[in-house]
């Protein structure tokens, strides 16, 4: 192993140093939303990524432990929406155990295949799962596009140390 001057020590795999790593890194931020037989579930993502233009594929993370899993791991179609800047709090209760998550002053809409839709976003997509690949305590959901609308204005929202942050020039 090679050492960078001016870095710390290096240290062995672990949950921390991963988590630690991982703040460093910016990710946008996401919501993924899904109907259930018991209503609408979403939660707060940064583990989104494109895979595929052809087909069109995306893939994301979720926990086995939380509490949108039970209908993710059962719906046909799932709702993925970029946020903006201006969205922090709706990131924020959609990141919240036991939130409301649905509730006022979050706005949405029944979408398409009954997908939970959200408003005011910067783009969104209503997506068919065709795999769910375990990954430790995660789940990889691979969905292909059906459709969507990438026609939302503003800036991006990005989640970094540990908070949302607006995109800076």
């Amino acid at each position: 192993m090679t050492a960078t001057f001016g870095l710390g020590s290096p240290r062995l795999a672990s949950p921390d140093l991963l988590r630690s790593v991982f703040r460093r890194h910016a990710a946008g931020v996401a919501v993924i939303t899904a109907q259930g037989g018991s209503g609408p579930v979403g939660f707060t993502a940064t583990s989104l990524t494109s895979v595929s233009a052809e087909p069109p594929l995306i893939a994301f993370g979720i926990g086995t432990g939380a509490s949108s899993w039970p209908v993710i791991s059962e719906a046909d179609h799932a709702g993925v929406h970029i946020l903006g800047e201006h969205q922090r709090e709706l990131a924020a209760t959609f990141a919240r155990s036991g939130a409301d998550r649905f509730g006022e002053p979050t706005g949405w809409r029944s979408g398409p295949q009954g997908v939970p839709v959200l408003d005011d976003v910067l783009a969104w997509l209503v997506c068919r799962v065709v795999a769910r690949v375990p990954a430790g305590e995660h789940r990889i959901v691979l969905a292909e596009v059906v459709v969507g609308d990438s026609s939302g204005t503003g800036r991006p929202l990005l989640y970094h140390q540990g908070r949302f942050n607006g995109l800076r020039d």
